[in-house]
């Protein structure tokens, strides 16, 4: 069976980091069509500094996660940094004291993160926001794993649906937050959130590929 330590995997959340601030300009970009266009530099902030505070920590998966939730939560400002906040802190809490994350595991982790992005949210799937992203990763992970497929295998499917769902958005007419006041006009665009939830999900299923064994 396919796992992957989670004392030597604090690093995948520093990689993680990179690629939000790699991705600044563009995920504000994005969100200054339709919102505040302020996602990139809100997220790159607080990503930046959980960051610092993890350099050379050797901290393992569940408190870097802990530390990113943390910053998010308390640090950043905007609409994002509580949903994020609390997705990484579930994470965190879900995988403390698990010593080898195996499929099931992981697939704990990723459901405890998005019940508590719906316990501080009214958003659905279907409401152009980062659940378009996010929930029909976990549900081709839990399907491939269901199908018998490998962690490894499960994993490339989360990344795949998670880049669907976010390319799904630019469908989309917006139901909640400011792009909401759009109306039709926030169709063709793709949505700010859901873009980087695509990010985060890949750099965490990149990452804990890498690491199996």
């Amino acid at each position: 069976m396919q796992t992957f330590d989670n004392a030597s995997s604090g690093a995948i959340v520093l990689s993680m980091a990179e690629r939000i601030v790699e991705n600044r300009a563009y995920l504000s970009e994005i969100d200054g069509r339709i919102g505040d266009g302020d996602h990139g530099v809100n997220m790159a902030k607080g990503f930046g500094m959980a960051a610092e505070r993890l350099k050379g920590k050797d901290a393992s998966l569940a408190q870097s996660l802990d530390t990113l939730g943390t910053v998010l939560m308390t640090e950043i400002g905007g609409s994002m940094g509580p949903l994020y906040g609390v997705m990484f802190t579930e994470f965190a809490e879900t995988i403390q004291g698990v010593e080898t994350i195996d499929a099931a595991a992981f697939s704990k982790m990723l459901h405890a993160g998005l019940s508590g992005i719906r316990s501080i949210g009214s958003a659905k799937v279907g409401d152009k926001t980062l659940l378009d992203t996010f929930v029909p990763a976990v549900e081709a992970f839990d399907a491939a794993t269901a199908a018998g497929k490998s962690f490894g295998e499960a994993l490339e499917a989360l990344v795949a649906a998670a880049e669907a769902g976010r390319d799904s958005t630019i469908g989309l007419v917006a139901k909640i937050g400011r792009a909401s006041r759009l109306g039709e006009r926030s169709l063709g665009v793709l949505d700010a959130g859901a873009t980087s939830c695509a990010i985060i999900l890949k750099e965490l299923s990149d990452g804990a590929h890498a690491r199996l064994g």
